[in-house]
C-alpha cells in the first residue's frame, strides 16, 4: 500500500483568550482526522501554534503589566494545557512570534517584492487616541456595512460573509476603550493581488482544493464579482503591514513598520514545522517543497477569504506547495442559538474538563460534523441522549457484559460461528474509512453505530449472564464472549480516531494494543482478557447543568431603600452583549437629537433593495419625511400605514441610489426578521417631541 505524506495545519488560535467549546469544533475535526491518518500507516504531521501578534496582544499585555513576550508564552501554556485535555495531539506546537517565523516571514516578502507584487499607499487608519495606537481590523466593532448586523468586526461579517474595510463599518468604535476612532495617516505597504489574478482563477477553477460551495463564493464574490456596468471587478491590494505602535516583526527597510498579523500567522504554520524538522533531523523542503506531499489546512469559514486567495499567493509567489484541500467547516451553537456568557453556553474548554468527559465531545461533534460548511447545533438534550445511547448503551456495553466472564479462560483458540456479524464489520471498514477521509464523520459514525445496532441483539439473545450460571455450558460462554468481545474491539478500532482514550482501553483489555485500521479485518482469538474497568461513565443531567451554571456570569442584586431584592424578570443580557452600550454623552448632547412622534402615511416595496421599505412620515401640519427604513424582512408595508412610530426628525439628508432618506425611524433588534419598530404609548400626538 502507497503511504502518504501528509501535513496538516489548523487556524492558529490567538494569544488573547481561552480556548472555549466553539473553538474546539476546529481542533477536535482536525486531531479525528489526523489520527484516522496515522491509523492507515501514512505519515501523517499535524503543526499548529499560537498566534501572537497585534495591537490586541499589546493592549492585554499592558492590562496585565507583563511583557508581550510574558503574556503571549503564559497563553500558550494554558492553551496547550486544554489541548491535551481533550486528546488533540500536535506533532509540534509554535507561536508566530518565533525566529523560524521571522526568517520566514523575510524570506517570503522579499520573494514578493522581486515579483514587484509591493506598492506602497498613504493610509489612513482608525487611531484609538486613548489607548495611542492604530487599530487592527477586528479591534473595530460596528455594522455590517452589507446587511446591517450589528456587533460585527472591522474586516468581515460573521452573518453574510462580506469583507471590507474597517472605515466602512457603521458606527464603528474601538474594543479597546469604547471610544470612536479617529483618522490618521501613515505609510503602508500592499500586495496587488490583481496580478495574481491568473493564477488565483486556475487554482480555484480546476483544482481539487476546496469544497464546492467554497469556490462558488469566492468566484461570486471575489474573482468574478462584477460592478455596476457589468465589468468584473480587480482584486483589491491587500494592506500587509502595520505602523507603529504594534507587537510583532518589524519589517527589514521598512522601520517602525511591522507585518500584519494575517501575514505572518499562515507562515506560523511553516515555522511550526520547521521547529519539528530542526528536532528530528528532517528536510523542511521534503514537507514544504515537495510534490510527493499533501497540504492539508482546516479553517472555520469566517477566514476562508484569507486562506483561500491570499495565501495561495504568497505561497505560489515564494516558491513553497500550494494547499492541497482547505477543509472549511461552520460555526457552533448551542441549543439552536449563539453561544451566549448569559445563559452559561459560552463555555471554556477548561470549565468543560471540570465536569465532563472530553470522550462525550469528541463523540458529539463527529455524529455533526460533515463535509459541508453547515454550522452545527450542540442540542444539550441530544447530546445526553447520543452519548448515553450510542457509547454506553451501545458500545461499551458490549465488553462490559461480557469481558468478566472470560477473565479466567481468555478468549476461545478459535474464532466462533457468530453469523456473519464480524465479517460484515470488515467489509463495512472500507466506506467508514472513505467517511473518515472525506471528513464526514457523521456518516462514519451512523456506520458504525449500525454495526453496534447487529452487535448487541447477538448478546442479549445468547445472554453469557445466564450462561455462567450452566457449568456444561462453559465453553459456549467462552465463544459467545469471544464473539461479544470482537465485535466491541472491531467498534473500538473504527472509533479510535474519535475515541482514542476507549481505542487504548480496549487494547489494554483485550492484551492487544489498537495500532491499524486493518485489525477490524481479522478476530483476537487465544488471548487473555484482563480485568474490565469502567471505560465511559454515563453523562448525568446534573453534572452539565453545573457546567453551564459555572459558565454564567456571577448574579448580582440591586439595592433598594428597603433592601437588597433580586431581579425577579431576570431578562438575559444576550442583546447588551452583542451591542455594548455606546460611550456616555452629555445632556446637551442629547439634545441635539429631536426625536418626534409621526405617523406612516405612505409605506412601499424597493424592488432593488434587499432589506429597505419607502415610507413617508407625517409630523403633522403638512410636514413630512420621506425615510428609507432597513425593516423589509420584518413588516408588511400595508401593515404600517397609519401606525405611529418614533424617527429622528433632525438627520442631516442621506443621498442613497433608490433616493433621499430624510430622517431614522427607531427600532430594536439584531436586524433581518428580528427587527422591531418602537411605538408610542396610547394618547401621544404626531408631532410631539419624544424627551
Amino acid at each position: 500500500m502507497l503511504v502518504r505524506r501528509i501535513l496538516v495545519t489548523s487556524a492558529l488560535p490567538y494569544a488573547n483568550g481561552p480556548i472555549h467549546i466553539g473553538h474546539l469544533v476546529e481542533y477536535l475535526q482536525t486531531d479525528i482526522w489526523v489520527r484516522f491518518q496515522k491509523l492507515m500507516g501514512n505519515e501523517c504531521r499535524y503543526f499548529c501554534a499560537d498566534d501572537t501578534h497585534g495591537t490586541a496582544i499589546m493592549i492585554s499585555a499592558k492590562r496585565a503589566g507583563v511583557t508581550e513576550e510574558q503574556f503571549i508564552e503564559r497563553v500558550s501554556a494554558e492553551h496547550q494545557q486544554d489541548f491535551a485535555g481533550f486528546d488533540i495531539q500536535f506533532d509540534n506546537y509554535g507561536s508566530t512570534h518565533s525566529d523560524e517565523n521571522r526568517a520566514l516571514c523575510e524570506e517570503i516578502w522579499a520573494a514578493i517584492a522581486r515579483e514587484d507584487l509591493l506598492v506602497e499607499q498613504e493610509v489612513e487608519q482608525p487611531y484609538d487616541s486613548v489607548e495611542e495606537t492604530f487599530l487592527a481590523d477586528r479591534l473595530i466593532i460596528g455594522t455590517c456595512p452589507n446587511c446591517g448586523a450589528p456587533q460585527q468586526y472591522g474586516d468581515h461579517c460573521e452573518k453574510c460573509l462580506s469583507n471590507y474595510q474597517p472605515t466602512e463599518l457603521i458606527d464603528g468604535r474601538s474594543s479597546l476603550s469604547g471610544t470612536t476612532p479617529e483618522l490618521r495617516a501613515a505609510p503602508h505597504k500592499f500586495v496587488q493581488l490583481e496580478k495574481l489574478r491568473p493564477f488565483l482563477e486556475e487554482w480555484v477553477d480546476n483544482g481539487q482544493a476546496l469544497q464546492e460551495e467554497i469556490a462558488n463564493y469566492l468566484k461570486g464574490h471575489f474573482l468574478y464579482a462584477k460592478d455596476k456596468e457589468g465589468n468584473i471587478k480587480p482584486l483589491r491590494d491587500w494592506d500587509v503591514t502595520r505602523p507603529h505602535k504594534y507587537f510583532g516583526f518589524e519589517i527589514p527597510g521598512f522601520e517602525k513598520n511591522y507585518w500584519y498579523v494575517w501575514f505572518d500567522a499562515p507562515i506560523g504554520y511553516m515555522a511550526s514545522t520547521k521547529q519539528w524538522c530542526d528536532k528530528h533531523g528532517e528536510d523542511f523542503d521534503r514537507w514544504w517543497r515537495s510534490d510527493q506531499c499533501e497540504v492539508h489546512h482546516f479553517i472555520g469559514k469566517d477566514i476562508t477569504y484569507f486562506h483561500t486567495l491570499f495565501w495561495p499567493g504568497m505561497l505560489k509567489t515564494a516558491g513553497f506547495s500550494l494547499p492541497t484541500k482547505v477543509h472549511i467547516h461552520g460555526f457552533l451553537t448551542v441549543n439552536g442559538e449563539k453561544m451566549s456568557k448569559s445563559r452559561g453556553t459560552f463555555v471554556a474548554a477548561s470549565t468543560y474538563l471540570k465536569h465532563l468527559d472530553p470522550a462525550y465531545l469528541r463523540y458529539f461533534y463527529a455524529s455533526k460534523l460533515s463535509s459541508k460548511v453547515d454550522d452545527i447545533d450542540l442540542s444539550i438534550e441530544e447530546f445526553i441522549a447520543k452519548v448515553n445511547t450510542d457509547l454506553v448503551g451501545k458500545v461499551v456495553n458490549l465488553a462490559s457484559r461480557s469481558a468478566k466472564f472470560v477473565a479466567s479462560t481468555g478468549l476461545s483458540s478459535k474464532y466462533p460461528d457468530d453469523g456473519g456479524l464480524l465479517a460484515a464489520g470488515a467489509a463495512a471498514g472500507k466506506e467508514i474509512a472513505e467517511a473518515y477521509e472525506a471528513c464526514d464523520y457523521s456518516k462514519a459514525m451512523r456506520l458504525i453505530m449500525a454495526l453496534a445496532d447487529r452487535a448487541n441483539p447477538f448478546v442479549e439473545e445468547n445472554k453469557p449472564w445466564e450462561l455462567r450460571k450452566d457449568e456444561s455450558q462453559a465453553e459456549r460462554l467462552q465463544d459467545v464472549c469471544t464473539v461479544a468481545l470482537n465485535l466491541f474491539r472491531q467498534l473500538a478500532i473504527y472509533l479510535a480516531p474519535v475515541l482514542p482514550k476507549l481505542a487504548e482501553q480496549a487494547g489494554e483489555l483485550l492484551n492487544d494494543p489498537i495500532v491499524s485500521w486493518d485489525q477490524a479485518q481479522e478476530p483476537l482469538v487465544g488471548t487473555a482478557v484482563n480485568k474490565f474497568k469502567h471505560m465511559l461513565q454515563r453523562v448525568e443531567e446534573a453534572k452539565v447543568n453545573a457546567m453551564i451554571e459555572e459558565s454564567k456570569p456571577e448574579e448580582t442584586t440591586d439595592e433598594t431603600a428597603e433592601g437588597t431584592f433580586v431581579d425577579k424578570w431576570n431578562d438575559p443580557g444576550d442583546s447588551l452583549e452583542a451591542e455594548p452600550l455606546a460611550e456616555e454623552c452629555t445632556f446637551d448632547e442629547f439634545l441635539k437629537v429631536d426625536l418626534r412622534v409621526a405617523r406612516v402615511v405612505s409605506a412601499e416595496q424597493v424592488p432593488e433593495a434587499r432589506k429597505l421599505l419607502k415610507l413617508k412620515l407625517s409630523l403633522g401640519g403638512g410636514t413630512y419625511k420621506q425615510v428609507f427604513a432597513g425593516i423589509k424582512a420584518a413588516y408588511d408595508p400595508e401593515k404600517l400605514v397609519g401606525r405611529l412610530v418614533v424617527c429622528v426628525a433632525n438627520l442631516a439628508p442621506r443621498t442613497m441610489k433608490f433616493g433621499v432618506s430624510e430622517g431614522m425611524v427607531v427600532a430594536s433588534g439584531p436586524g433581518g426578521e428580528e427587527v422591531f419598530v418602537l411605538s408610542p404609548d396610547e394618547g401621544a400626538k404626531v408631532g410631539q417631541r419624544v424627551h
